[in-house]
């Protein structure tokens, strides 16, 4: 059935994920003659709740920390156990019970527990992850840890190896991949892999590389997405940046090995298009611009298989991406559109097909320019929001940047107006082939959906239209994931900046690895050309 399941690793991946999760929970359809476009087993599994009715829960496993969850419970309406632990106990003496003061539900998911509408959440209204929670999840899906305390100014867990030593001592005393991840793993009949959501910039990142050398010994070909969330830097005292991006040079290092692919995701520090406003501040809108992207860019994972070649798995995408089998790492960019237009015929006006963050139309996605690069890099675009660490080209303002050079792309196109502008695409494709013939395999891949992404009342108004109203609905939304030379510079930067701030007993195991990946990035092509152009 073409199975994901999902590890999400810590508060900046949970809120990422919670976002992903309502996403997917709006896609359900409850009457008998509507069909949902995408295929909830992917990501839902089957099961009897405590009552005896059936329930259908995300396969996903959430580790966070103490106090992390916020008002979240293992046990929720679906799973309700009468009794308590004392009760049940084994001891046959007295117990007493300590009790921590219980955090209060949000307004809003008080409004869902009773099915009343639910208010206008807010930044301030928003204290945990948990608050804007739509989806049930089922008890063993929730894993605290509680070594650490979430948000601790005494110990907080930021350092790299804090993670790493956290995961070694409970799989040494629980073997977390054999308690936690293989219960949904056995459940499913034909899994397409796995996608891991997880901090790189912080402990978890040691905790996500040691979880995933487990994974990989269990499971060698089983395809893997990382999803490395990054915290604004905005704010930062330097020595908190360099800290964060020590644990990002690490994360990297261990994960390039064992990933099938790593998409880091970071809010631009670059200002963001007119159609975008958000407090980077605020965690619940920087993981919803996160989520927009994320969930529009592997929609193709989970679509329907009827929807003509439009849908695929996380294997084949990663065989698009990564052509030389050494290039893990891709950048994610997304751009958003207004809603097409219709002419006064009731036919899709061609001119007003939707603007994207920049005022420009959508259409032009799709055209065949003359006048730009040759062969397969002319159809490689670059999107107005890049979510892919763009700052990391300037960690080192002396090295000389290159041309962007594109080795692979998925272009993934979702929104009404997609079923108009698909045959365009597929004309520009098949002009391709016969100016190309099979020399080669094509650079960029087309991914095109009519599914709009959904926005729910559990997303920010961080979208507006041209006239600067938050846009309702749906949303038209553009991604592109590619493997391209950009990495080398932000690799070979971030190496230059925090090689002298690891210990000397990593240092040059992690210099080289850094090295490594930097090279992986220059195979199949000349750059000789690019050496004295920077970038504009």
């Amino acid at each position: 059935m073409r199975e994901i399941i999902t590890l999400q690793l810590g508060q900046q991946s949970n809120y990422l994920a919670n976002h992903f999760w309502n996403t997917q929970e709006s896609y359900f359809t409850y009457g008998a003659d509507e069909e949902s476009p995408v295929d909830h087993n992917v990501h839902f599994r089957p099961g009897i709740g405590s009552d005896g009715t059936e329930t259908f829960m995300p396969r996903t496993v959430i580790y966070d920390l103490k106090g992390g969850f916020g008002t979240l419970r293992k046990i929720n309406a679906l799973y309700e156990i009468d009794g308590d632990a004392a009760s049940s106990s084994l001891w046959p003496g007295q117990t007493v019970v300590h009790r921590q003061q219980p955090i209060q539900p949000s307004a809003y998911q008080e409004s869902l527990d009773t099915g009343q509408t639910p208010p206008e959440l807010t930044t301030s209204t928003v204290r945990y992850w948990s608050d804007f929670t739509r989806a049930f999840f089922h008890p063993k899906s929730i894993i605290q840890l509680s070594e650490y305390e979430f948000n601790s100014t005494v110990n907080p867990f930021e350092k790299w190896h804090m993670g790493e030593e956290l995961f070694a001592s409970l799989d040494k005393e629980h073997d977390l991949l054999d308690r936690d991840l293989r219960p949904f793993i056995e459940e499913a009949d034909q899994m397409q892999g796995l996608q891991v959501m997880t901090g790189i910039d912080d402990a978890w990142g040691g905790f996500a590389a040691k979880y995933m050398e487990r994974l990989r010994d269990e499971y060698g070909k089983t395809p893997i997405w990382v999803f490395g969330v990054q915290e604004p830097f905005k704010g930062l005292l330097r020595e908190k940046r360099l800290l964060k991006l020590v644990n990002k040079a690490r994360s990297l290092a261990e994960l390039n090995s064992q990933a099938s692919l790593i998409i880091p995701l970071a809010l631009p520090e670059s200002p963001l298009p007119p159609t975008v406003r958000l407090d980077p501040s605020s965690r619940w809108h920087v993981s919803a611009l996160l989520a927009a992207a994320l969930e529009s860019v592997t929609l193709y994972t989970r679509i329907r298989t009827t929807d003509r070649v439009y849908s695929s798995t996380l294997g084949n995408m990663t065989d698009l991406l990564n052509v030389f089998g050494k290039q893990t790492i891709a950048n994610l960019e997304m751009s958003i559109s207004e809603p097409a237009k219709p002419r006064q015929n009731g036919g899709a006006n061609g001119n007003s097909n939707g603007l994207n963050g920049r005022g420009e139309n959508v259409d032009g996605l799709y055209e065949d320019n003359e006048d730009s690069e040759s062969g397969s890099q002319r159809r490689a675009k670059t999107l107005d929001i890049d979510l892919s660490s763009p700052h990391d080209l300037y960690l080192d303002p002396n090295r000389r940047r290159r041309k962007r050079h594109v080795f692979s792309q998925v272009l993934a196109d979702r929104g009404p107006q997609n079923e108009e502008l698909a045959h365009v695409g597929e004309d520009l494709e098949a002009r391709e082939q016969s100016m190309y013939g099979m020399r080669r395999r094509p650079k960029v891949h087309n991914y095109r959906s009519g599914v709009a992404f959904p926005i729910i009342d559990s997303y920010p108004n961080i979208f507006l239209d041209s006239y600067g109203h938050p846009v309702k609905d749906h949303l038209s939304v553009q991604t592109t994931l590619s493997t391209d030379s950009t990495v080398t510079d932000k690799v070979k930067g971030l190496r230059s900046t925090v090689v002298r701030s690891i210990g000397l007993e990593d240092r040059e195991m992690i210099g080289n690895e850094l090295a490594e990946i930097a090279d992986s990035y220059k195979e199949g092509w000349s750059s000789d050309s690019d050496e004295d152009d920077d970038d504009e």
